[in-house]
């Protein structure tokens, strides 16, 4: 049985030039989402489409195939859909105040145009307009932190190169700043909102969060930061519901009818598990820590959801209600002689 899907298999072998060591059956799987079977079948495919594949044997046993290069031909020529993803990457990128990733992205997309034949680009470029002005992504709106510039670069710098910051910090929950504190940047993490690194903290001996935009002065050392081996970046973040770091909890929250239909697209969490009620209405179970900013969510949804577990998630998620109900009820000036 033959594989059909011809857009997979031009895929698998723009992936198969652009690799240099070749593609195993496990990366094809990988890369796919297929099984074993239909693996082979892509690769077989292929070969017979395009005999000067190369195969070649690893230790163990392993096997790999690999396109030789201009085999192609104007295949690997980029489209106006890619010269768009990396226009709409560098303005997501700019978004969070990540300049030196939205500077370098704009400049791969301007060297992609300049590759191509005169008359390809002149031909693409009225849909790569076209497509930029309707991906919008550049005038969405959203609040975020403005990080400078050199900050980010210098942490960058220091992640590439394995090397440990000293630096003066102030912490957004109190306002005290630490001055000559060395860090060992394991990695950012980027978005909307608040931004944070993460580090190993030479003073707490433990991986710490730091607030980007706390950063009042950082420096690079000389000196080489063996990242810790038990480290696991992905492992670590899926302990909290954001960012914050606490005790794990099993969370339960339940969704009106009227809001199921919504929240059935929404991954909260990776561990999330979903359940259809009787009435319609969808009850969502996962595990982390991160209570407030649980909150925060939840604010999103207003009297569409309700916090069944745990009971410290349900009485903070009251007291904020309660205490912004309080503060937006004040008349102007009223308590500032309190």
């Amino acid at each position: 049985m033959r594989y059909a899907r011809t857009s997979d298999l031009i895929t698998l072998a723009l992936r198969m030039q652009g690799s240099a060591e070749g593609l195993s059956l496990a990366d094809i799987m990988g890369q796919f989402e297929v099984s074993r079977s239909t693996a082979e079948r892509m690769r077989n495919a292929l070969r017979d489409a395009l005999p000067q594949i190369e195969e070649r044997g690893e230790p163990g046993g392993e096997k790999r195939w690999r396109l030789p290069g201009r085999c192609l031909g104007g295949m690997t020529q980029p489209t106006a859909e890619d010269i768009t993803t990396l226009h709409r990457a560098r303005e997501l990128a700019a978004r969070e105040g990540d300049e030196a990733t939205a500077t370098g992205l704009e400049v791969l997309a301007d060297r992609l145009q300049a590759a191509m034949p005169a008359p390809t680009r002149n031909r693409l470029a009225p849909d790569i307009a076209a497509l930029l002005e309707a991906d919008g992504v550049a005038l969405r709106p959203g609040p975020r932190e403005r990080i400078a510039p050199e900050i980010l670069n210098t942490l960058r710098d220091a992640i590439l190169a394995g090397v440990w910051v000293n630096v003066d910090h102030r912490a957004r929950a109190s306002g005290k700043l630490s001055r000559d504190v060395w860090l060992g940047p394991l990695a950012m993490l980027m978005g909307e909102g608040r931004q944070y690194l993460v580090a190993w903290s030479e003073y707490q001996d433990d991986v710490r969060l730091f607030a980007l935009a706390g950063f009042a002065r950082i420096e690079l050392s000389d000196e080489v930061f063996e990242r810790p081996e038990e480290f696991d970046l992905q492992a670590y973040l899926s302990r909290s519901f954001g960012i914050f770091q606490e005790e794990l909890q099993e969370v339960v929250w339940r969704f009106t009818p009227e809001a199921a239909a919504e929240a059935r697209q929404f991954l909260f969490h990776p561990t999330q598990q979903m359940e259809e009620e009787p009435d319609g209405s969808l009850t969502v179970r996962f595990r982390a820590g991160g209570l407030l900013e649980m909150c925060w969510h939840l604010f999103r949804w207003s009297d569409r959801v309700k916090v069944l577990a745990p009971e410290a998630l349900r009485e903070m998620y009251g007291e904020i209600l309660e205490r912004a109900l309080t503060i937006n009820s004040q008349r102007e000036g009223s308590n500032q002689h309190a």
